[in-house]
């Protein structure tokens, strides 16, 4: 899989200056926490499972959750664990097929080796679990679950851990919760493959619920939580993991308070004023807004609820002609010893050492996402990716 695998290969090659790589379920977990990209959640109920997750890979979706927790009634999992064996099982007799990386999240730890035990020969499709509420002492239960999971099948399997807990939010208790989750996290590195921020359960607990002309940013309660996890856990010292950005809630608007928050400039220079039209139609200048500030803000991928959310999330994260050039300046060997130098666009100061673990991220994101070609900009991407 690749993204913007979906586009041809000629548009492709008019887009990109440098084309985002290939990579599997088996690549390096490195590699994998920076390419989730948009991960699409859907509830593990859905009669066409399979059928869906074949249609969302065939749009460019290259990490998908099937959910048995929050997304149905609890009267529902049982049946939605049947579904999900009965839905890998077809995917699995489907030799030739391009599937995303498929996750299951679950609710209690006892059902990681159940699951994988049921899957049998369809659990090869299966790369990991999505932890909920995630502290020390209620996650390192479903850590040891998937070890004994991973022995069991001899397959490797990650988790992705979703902070979300009250704890978490509370500021008495929110520096303590942190430090566990870090030794908890920590313990099992090579099998945490990113972070994910449960923001929806965070405004729930002091009954809030941002609109679609608020990111999550300007909700400051919210907004001091995602800055006190990147600050504890996705440091770029080594100790780091990749945390992924907040679910955008919404899919249209039938009225606005504030005014759009996409410039008509960019879209009307290669004539997309359909499209502006389009995104905003469909509250997505604020997710736009949102990826922007997330990427600000440390974070990398998104969790995602409607397929229209995973192009823009794509489109966002490609790196420009201009931070690449600026982030192989800044990690030539010759400029080992640090220094000042110039932008080869002539527009900024690029210091070195200060510069240098963004430069690293910057290529990591290169490397899966692609960059564009020097007169390409996010608008040219958006367009390209839409369906036909």
């Amino acid at each position: 899989m690749r993204h913007f695998g979906h586009i041809a290969p000629e548009v492709r090659k008019r887009l990109f200056y440098r084309e985002p790589c290939t990579f599997t379920p088996d690549s390096p977990a490195r590699l994998l926490s920076a390419a989730l990209g948009a991960t699409l959640y859907s509830p593990a109920t859905r009669p066409r499972l399979a059928d869906d997750v074949l249609k969302q890979a065939g749009r460019g979706v290259v990490s998908m959750v099937l959910c048995l927790e929050d997304s149905i009634d609890d009267a529902d999992v049982g049946p939605g664990e049947e579904n999900l064996v009965r839905q890998f099982t077809a995917l699995a007799g489907l030799p030739d097929a391009d599937l995303p990386l498929l996750f299951i999240r679950v609710r209690v730890p006892e059902q990681i080796p159940d699951l994988v035990r049921r899957l049998g020969p369809a659990a090869r499709l299966l790369s990991g679990f999505v932890l909920p509420k995630f502290t020390e002492e209620r996650g390192i239960p479903f850590l040891e679950a998937l070890t004994t999971a991973e022995a069991e099948s001899d397959r490797r399997l990650f988790a992705m851990p979703v902070l979300e807990s009250p704890e978490l939010l509370y500021r008495e208790s929110r520096v303590e919760t942190l430090e566990g989750i870090f030794r908890a996290i920590d313990k099992y590195r090579d099998r945490v493959l990113a972070l994910r921020l449960g923001v929806t359960d965070f405004c729930s607990s002091y009954g809030l619920r941002r609109g679609p002309d608020m990111t999550a940013y300007d909700v400051q309660i919210v907004a001091s939580v995602i800055a006190d996890v990147v600050n504890m856990l996705g440091r770029a010292d080594g100790t780091g993991f990749t945390v992924t950005g907040p679910v955008w809630e919404y899919f249209r608007v039938q009225e606005r308070m504030f005014k759009p928050q996409l410039r008509q400039s960019p879209f009307l220079e290669v004539q997309a004023a359909d499209l502006r039209e389009k995104l905003i139609e469909h509250a997505m200048d604020g997710l736009l807004r949102e990826i922007s500030l997330d990427h600000a803000n440390g974070l990398l991928g998104k969790t995602c609820i409607h397929p229209s959310h995973v192009l823009p999330v794509h489109a966002l994260s490609v790196v420009s002609h201009e931070e690449f050039s600026d982030a192989q300046d800044i990690l030539r060997p010759e400029r080992g010893g640090g220094g000042v130098l110039r932008s080869a666009y002539t527009n900024k100061m690029n210091e070195v050492k200060p510069h240098r673990a963004w430069a690293e991220r910057t290529l990591l994101r290169a490397e899966v996402f692609g960059v564009a070609n020097e007169d390409i900009g996010f608008v040219e991407l958006l367009a390209a990716g839409l369906p036909g």
